[in-house]
């Protein structure tokens, strides 16, 4: 029994783990998608464990005690499995030039959610607060033509900038990240550029929301942008 404990507290634990993954953070509302794909997946998988069950005692004898807790333990193994894999992979970085512009966000937003063990801390949390403002431009680009200047800038921040960024900092070797190099690390240029690539999708939905799609189509302060992730390349 305590073999079969061990695998259920373990499937606790990655349940917990996947949940508390969920709540918050980047591409929330493609996760909950997500999330059920994997609990329909786990469903299916115990379903057929338990007719296999079923069938072999009809067809060949009673499964026993023994064949009991062999099923719940794999009822409880396959469930922990589904549950810890994706039901679809994350777009790749490259594969992210090409999403249509209206799923651009909540796609960008599964591609940073993959990117976060790669992650300090303080970084998590801006990926996270970046991840809630992708999920609130998602509607206010329902009606954007993507012919539109608007749209270009939009693509060039959401779709190639912001991953280009985090990228930049993800091919810094891990033992130079918290070392500082003309007074400032990898780690903490990634915070800054972060906290500026918030800003200005803060900036951009509000001029959507505000229908200024001229202003928006002539930003110009994404050189600090971009300056911040060459130096984090160093």
């Amino acid at each position: 029994m305590s073999s079969t404990d061990d695998v259920i507290a373990r499937a606790r634990e990655t349940l917990d783990r996947t949940s508390e993954r969920y709540r918050a953070g980047p591409g929330r509302s493609a996760r909950v998608n997500d999330v059920g794909q994997r609990l329909t997946r786990a469903a299916i998988a115990d379903a057929a464990i338990v007719g296999l069950a079923v069938v072999f005692g009809l067809v060949v004898g009673p499964i026993g005690m023994f064949g009991f807790l062999l099923m719940i333990v794999a009822m409880v193994v396959a469930t922990m499995v589904l549950l810890a894999t994706p039901a679809r992979r994350a777009p790749t970085f490259e594969k992210l030039r090409q999403v249509d512009l209206k799923a651009l966000p909540a796609q960008t937003g599964r591609w940073l959610d993959a990117q976060r063990p790669a992650l300090p801390a303080p970084a998590i949390n801006l990926v996270d607060q970046i991840g809630i403002k992708l999920d609130a431009l998602t509607p206010q680009l329902a009606g954007l033509d993507e012919n539109e200047p608007a749209a270009a800038e939009i693509r060039k921040l959401v779709g190639e900038q912001l991953p280009e960024f985090i990228k930049g900092y993800e091919r810094v070797p891990s033992a130079l990240r918290g070392v500082e190099r003309n007074g400032k690390s990898p780690d903490q240029q990634l915070v800054e550029g972060l906290s500026v690539i918030g800003r200005e999708i803060d900036e951009m939905a509000a001029q959507l929301a505000q229908g200024d799609l001229d202003a928006l189509s002539t930003r110009g302060r994404y050189l600090e942008i971009k300056y911040q992730g060459d130096k984090s390349t160093v």
